[in-house]
């Protein structure tokens, strides 16, 4: 956006720092969901395609929302 003209050099930095702290912020959100889970083990990885019998990880329905919710 910057490059391009469209957002003012001043508010680069803060921008991206939002972006950083976001991701951050993203990342304890799906551990929190994921650590839900009776034996979860995050060397096992997040990865999920779908919830309750079509999710490898047995998650819920309300683990699947809350995911794409937040």
């Amino acid at each position: 956006l910057w490059a391009a003209g469209r957002f003012p050099a001043s508010q680069l930095l803060p921008y991206v720092t939002a972006q950083v702290l976001g991701a951050i912020v993203a990342g304890g959100v799906l551990y929190l969901i994921a650590s839900g889970k009776a034996g979860f083990d995050v060397s096992a990885g997040f990865a999920s395609n779908g919830y309750g019998a079509h999710s490898p990880g047995g998650y819920s329905m309300m683990a699947a929302l809350v995911t794409e919710v937040v």
